[in-house]
């Protein structure tokens, strides 16, 4: 190659680089992979046969490639590194037909592994901003719960009161009435719904963390079984199927046996709920190292992606009118929150929704 000829090729190499590093810094991390195949064409062009050149940088779910490859190429190629682990690759392909792998140039396997680093170094900002975004989201996420719960402890407290009242004075009256008289069936329609409006306020009380608890070092295995025996006949009921694991040792966890237990009702019942006929839901606890894992999958509908965020928020519910008061997971988010464990959502595959609790036995 004469002096020329390689001072341009250099040159090429230098402008690459400028390019590289100004479609970087201008990247709009909302289309990367516009960005990638930016990238892509210019390190085309500073090839020396760029002509027939074709570049192609993979790194899940990224796959660009500046022009058609050919069926059999010759070919270089570099990882991109993230976090010092490959995280996928860019090859550069020559045409087999027309090139050997020997007209590859030192300088452009120098350039192609420089281009490399500088795709990974964006890779890394763009993890790392993403990263930042789930965070933020979290943690607004647990302001607002935690709002809500201080919100929801000061209404159950002032509708305690009131309630007791009605409902005293109620029963009073009905016991000065003869059964048989309409205001006699009227009271108990009173107490009746006086007796449902404590219910949630119970449950208002349960997602505040406010209700007393009784802790214990408790074998949980039986916990959930019990529960599930008395559930059996609403699994019947429904046509709906379950599958226990359970581990045969003993699992030992501090908590409130009413109140754990009113944590597996409320998700059974929900995945009950949402079961076809004849699926099937599943209950599964392990034991792994400091920590007590109990996941509980249907094969329902599961939620949508817009609902996830408020599954967790009191009254947010997608049963129907009449069916639900949209409390229970709110109720079991207070529960596992008191218990200072964690519940996650996962979508089922192909359908369904399971969900993740997690206890701390430090």
């Amino acid at each position: 190659m004469t002096p020329e000829k390689n001072l341009k090729e250099r040159i090429k190499e230098l402008t690459c680089l400028y390019e590289v590093s100004s479609i970087i810094v201008n990247n709009d991390f909302r289309e990367l992979d516009k960005t990638l195949y930016s990238i892509a064409l210019s390190l085309r062009k500073a090839l020396q046969y760029n002509k027939y050149a074709t570049v192609e940088i993979i790194s899940e779910p990224y796959h660009l490639i500046s022009s058609t490859i050919s069926k059999k190429t010759v070919l270089i190629e570099n990882n991109i590194n993230v976090f010092n682990e490959p995280k996928g690759f860019i090859k550069i392909h020559y045409p087999a037909d027309r090139f050997a792998k020997k007209d590859f140039l030192t300088e452009e396997k120098k350039l192609l592994q420089t281009v490399a680093i500088h795709v990974g170094d964006l890779l890394e900002r763009v993890s790392i901003r993403e990263n930042e975004a789930v965070l933020k989201r979290k943690m607004e996420h647990a302001d607002r719960l935690s709002i809500l719960g201080e919100i929801t402890a000061g209404i159950a407290h002032e509708l305690n009161t009131p309630l007791a009242n009605i409902l005293g004075f109620a029963e009073l009256l009905k016991s000065k009435e003869p059964e048989t008289t309409q205001t006699s069936q009227d009271l108990d329609k009173i107490i009746n719904s006086a007796i449902f409006s404590r219910e949630v306020v119970k449950k208002l009380m349960f997602f505040a963390c406010e209700m007393p608890q009784n802790l214990g070092l408790t074998n949980i295995v039986p916990v959930i079984n019990d529960a599930l025996n008395l559930l059996d006949p609403t699994f019947k009921k429904n046509n709906v199927h379950y599958k226990v694991t359970l581990p045969k040792a003993e699992v030992l966890l501090k908590a409130d046996t009413i109140q754990l237990t009113q944590v597996i009702f409320n998700l059974v019942l929900n995945a009950i709920y949402f079961s076809p006929e004849n699926g099937l839901i599943k209950i599964e606890l392990e034991e792994v190292k400091d920590k007590v894992i109990l996941k509980i999958s249907d094969e329902g509908p599961g939620i949508l992606t817009e609902n996830v965020q408020k599954i967790f928020q009191p009254f947010f519910t997608t049963k129907t009118v009449g069916d639900g008061s949209g409390l229970g997971l709110s109720v079991v988010h207070g529960i596992i929150r008191s218990h200072r464990g964690t519940i996650d959502y996962l979508p089922n595959k192909p359908t369904g929704a399971i969900f993740i609790i997690t206890f701390s036995k430090q």
